[in-house]
């Protein structure tokens, strides 16, 4: 990383300049890819200046601030400096791990492209056990082509249909 150091109406001190830089090297295990920094610093009467600008990789951290000693100015400026770096990197740290850490139930909500003839879509429904005449009053109010029930008479899994002919067909295992 690269700081530049100015000073204006000020002789120029390599005490200050090493101080300066010094605390600009903390902010960068803060922020990845640092291309450079500039410190402005400037003296107006009995106002000492420090002017901070720090340009990340897609962000530009910049803070003034204005006390009777230079030095102080500085650590000021990079107090706020800290403070914006900090608030962007939690927001990048929220940002991931809102994201599902599972893969199999984010691939569930999207349908995926699969091979020809494949599977294109997995819904998970949760089975009720029901009476035939209830699944076949539940079917009637759904707009599905079938329903999946757990008859409640045999206490297996069993399928109800809609035919083309607009009738109802059931589906009920054979237990040996």
């Amino acid at each position: 990383m690269q700081v530049l150091v100015t000073f204006r109406h000020v002789a120029p001190s390599g005490a200050l300049r090493d101080y300066a830089e010094e605390k600009v090297l903390k902010v960068q295990k803060y922020v990845r890819r640092v291309s450079d920094a500039h410190v402005i610093l400037s003296v107006d009467k009995r106002r000492h200046i420090a002017e901070v600008t720090l340009n990340a990789a897609r962000h530009t951290f910049t803070a003034t601030e204005e006390t009777s000693d230079l030095y102080a100015a500085i650590d000021l400026a990079m107090d706020k400096i800290d403070r914006q770096v900090k608030k962007i990197a939690a927001k990048v740290k929220d940002r991931k791990h809102k994201a599902p850490k599972d893969g199999a139930v984010a691939a569930e909500a999207t349908p995926r492209r699969a091979a020809k003839g494949g599977i294109t879509r997995t819904e998970r429904v949760p089975i009720k056990p029901m009476s035939v005449d209830e699944a076949l009053m539940q079917m009637k109010l759904m707009k599905n082509e079938f329903l999946l029930f757990k008859n409640a008479e045999s206490d297996a899994l069993s399928v109800l249909y809609r035919r083309k002919n607009g009738d109802y067909g059931l589906i009920e295992p054979e237990v040996p």
